[in-house]
Order: structure tokens, then sequence, then C-alpha cells
């Protein structure tokens, strides 16, 4: 009987989303301060950068958002339910809180800026440039993509000298070569919705970021886009709890 109880304690507290300070977080230099990116789980981030805090895609499952820093700003790749989630939004807006977001998640949430591919917004001193991000290649059964094109942002945040490209749910789509002077990437890797390893450094060889992090990878084996890349040594891949 004790066995089952503690088996049942362990699933229970297993669920229980994460405070911030249990985070893995990676600190970056900027010209004008730090830059502190923790990292939250599947498409989810948190950016930090001279007491502004910026949310991308909170979502509930992966933490807990009533404890989370308020946000300065918040962005919102696209509509589907593991990247928009109103709870987690309404957790950490503020007054002056500003949720980017795409013309297709206005039917789910109301935010106050809505920011299409090719868009770019100054938030303070923060730079945000909308990007596109979709399938060529992943489709559904009826032979749709899972994520068209021109329904999806990914986002180029410049902070100060350092630029920050988090690419949402995407494949290695030809206009990656358009980003230059990326200093951190965030390239998506799993299937069916996204890209496999071989497609992941092929993108990431169209831009070449200073450090990339591989995230949204569910079951991928990340050490296979290690291996990759082992070669190009202007690429520094680092893996974070990202599943």
């Amino acid at each position: 009987m004790k066995k089952i109880i503690l088996i049942m304690v362990i699933i229970v507290s297993a669920s229980i989303p994460l405070k911030a300070a249990e985070f893995e977080k990676d600190v970056f230099k900027t010209s004008e301060g730090e830059l502190a990116i923790t990292f939250i789980g599947h498409g989810t981030l948190m950016l930090e950068f001279n007491g502004k805090v910026i949310h991308v895609d909170p979502v509930s499952q992966y933490a807990d958002y009533e404890s989370m820093p308020k946000a300065d700003l918040v962005l919102i790749t696209h509509e589907h339910g593991d990247h928009l989630d109103p709870k987690a939004i309404d957790a950490v807006k503020k007054e002056a809180t500003r949720v980017v977001l795409t013309e297709s998640c206005s039917p789910k949430y109301t935010g106050t800026d809505v920011m299409k591919n090719g868009d770019t917004k100054v938030f303070g001193t923060i730079s945000v440039e909308a990007v596109p991000a979709y399938n060529i290649r992943n489709m559904r059964a009826d032979g749709t993509p899972f994520h068209p094109k021109g329904r999806g942002n990914g986002y180029v945040i410049r902070f100060a000298d350092k630029k920050v490209y988090i690419a949402g749910d995407t494949e290695n789509v030809p206009e990656m070569a358009d980003l230059v002077d990326i200093d951190v990437a965030f390239l998506p890797m799993n299937l069916p919705y996204t890209m496999t390893p071989e497609m992941c450094a092929d993108a990431a060889r169209l831009f070449h970021p200073k450090v990339l992090y591989p995230y949204h990878f569910g079951e991928t084996d990340t050490g296979e886009l290690v291996k990759l890349l082992e070669n190009d040594k202007d690429i520094e891949v680092r893996i974070r709890k990202l599943n």
C-alpha cells in the first residue's frame, strides 16, 4: 500500500508546472547590458533585457505563469494551442503589456499588435521583425500544410548589438537565407510538424547563427543535429531542456 501511495505522489508532483527559478538560463553580453534567455519548454521562452521581460509563446503546461515575471512584451508565433494559450498570456499581463500576434490568432485572443511577415515594430529599445514560418513538405492527410505560408511568424528581435531569431513552427524555408548577423537562433526540430535534424542543419547553414538552440524537438534526438554540424565551426550548437 505504501508503494502505491508513493507512486501517486510522484505522478502528481511531476505534473505541477515549474516556477521561473527552476528553469535553465543562458546569459549573453550586449553593448547595452545583459540578455538573459530562460528555456521553459517546447516553443516557450522568456527573455530579459534591461529590466524588460519578453514571453514567447507562453503555455500553462510548461510553467506556473502566476509566479513568472510579468511581461512587457508577449510574442505569439501562431494560433495553435501549444503556442497560443490565453490563460498564460493573461497571467503574465500587466496594464502596459503589448501582446503581438498574427491575424490568425485574433479569433482566439485579442492582442495589442497584429504583425504579418515582413512587418517591423519597435517596443521601447527593442526592435521586432516578423519573418516567414511555414511548411514546404510536411502536410496533413488532405494535402494542406500544417503551417501554411503567411499565417505564422518567426521573430527576429534586436537587443542593442545582438539579434535573436525565434523561428516558430517552420521548415528550412528559402527566406532564411535573407537573415543576416544572427547571434542566437532557435530552430524547431520535430516531425511531422517542423524539421528533421538534417533539415534543421540545412536551415542553420543558410544564415550561420553564432549560437543555435534546437527547440520544440519532442522525441527527436538532438545529438543528431550536433553531429551534422560538428564541422561547421562558426555555429555553436547548444542543447537545453526544450522538448
